[in-house]
């Protein structure tokens, strides 16, 4: 089959189209035709050797995967051949074909395109872990989201909203800006203003008459991580994603104390393995929300996959707003 073959790590923009053997399919398993593959940040992480689970070489990157499914293995039940699918996995999906134990397999509803099921994958799920099992979300709170351009940040401002929440979006930039706008955010948090450890602050509490943020979801860390949680209201809780910035912020536990702030982390595939039915119970309330119309993710481009690399390396940039996404077949 053709796929995206990493035979050694290398920049984003250097992967190349190779051919790898057609997945093995188990009892267990089903065997997706891929239809469209998003492009996720840890993807250029991974093509880089520089992600934390790194395959055998030579694979194919690939988070997430929508399709239509060609097999399935004996103990397979909930979906059968012809089934229009996404897939959430940890390798594989830049490839026409992919097999993937089936708890990570989910039907999609009729009138939703591949390329919004696949975009909809790895970030999405994520950004509703992160708000609703770690954050301790409840309607009507305010959340701050760090990089709110990104695709986490994008698919949790629009989550905050769907779910009654007010949504504050922390971007640099006026494109990025009006992106947030555009998901529904309440308001815009200038990341690019100085000083930044006051006046996050300043303006998140002039966003919310003084009250300050009740949930931080940061994906940047850093120097954006410090001056959120000064942001963060009495007994608000912040949830660690992701280090998009570059630095691992370390924490004052005093200043923990003093306001009651509680910190967690967020590695969502460990739910994925430990907990399946927590994941199938989260996808179900995605698509009803975007069956809602709550939910709907921005595609910033569907590319072919040969032109992987080219959406690696954008995204590698950090300019990009809302997602790539690679078609096949």
């Amino acid at each position: 089959m053709k796929a995206i073959v990493i035979q050694e790590f290398n920049a984003p923009d250097a992967v190349t189209v190779g051919d790898l053997p057609d997945p093995q399919v188990g009892d267990s398993d089903v065997l997706v035709e891929v239809r469209a593959a998003a492009v996720n940040y840890p993807d250029v992480l991974v093509v880089q050797g520089k992600y934390q689970i790194l395959p055998q070489r030579p694979f194919a990157p690939g988070k997430d995967a929508a399709g239509v499914v060609r097999a399935v293995g004996a103990n397979v039940t909930h979906v059968q051949p012809g089934d229009r699918v996404v897939a959430q996995l940890e390798y594989g999906a830049f490839a026409e074909l992919v097999s993937v134990p089936a708890d990570s397999c989910f039907r999609i509803p009729d009138a939703m395109p591949f390329e919004d099921a696949a975009a909809m994958g790895l970030v999405y799920q994520t950004a509703y872990f992160a708000l609703v099992e770690r954050g301790g979300f409840r309607a009507g709170e305010t959340v701050l989201v760090t990089g709110a351009a990104g695709g986490v940040g994008s698919a949790a401002i629009q989550i905050v909203k769907g779910l009654g929440g007010i949504a504050l979006a922390g971007v640099s930039g006026a494109e990025h800006a009006q992106a947030a706008r555009q998901l529904g955010a309440d308001a815009v948090i200038d990341l690019s203003a100085p000083d930044l450890r006051e006046s996050l602050r300043d303006q998140v509490r002039n966003a919310t008459a003084g009250h300050g943020a009740d949930v931080v979801l940061d994906t940047l860390g850093g120097d954006v991580f410090d001056a959120a949680l000064r942001a963060i209201a009495w007994c608000g809780r912040a949830v660690v994603i992701g280090f998009a910035a570059g630095r691992i912020p370390e924490i004052k536990a005093n200043y923990l104390l003093v306001k009651n702030i509680a910190v967690s982390g967020l590695q969502w595939s460990d739910y994925r393995v430990r907990q399946p039915e927590k994941v199938l119970a989260v996808q179900q309330e995605i698509f009803r929300l975007y069956q809602q119309g709550a939910l709907k993710p921005k595609i910033a481009g569907a590319l072919p996959l040969a032109r992987a690399g080219e959406a690696l390396a954008r995204l590698a940039s950090g300019q990009v707003s809302g997602k790539y996404v690679l078609t096949l077949h």
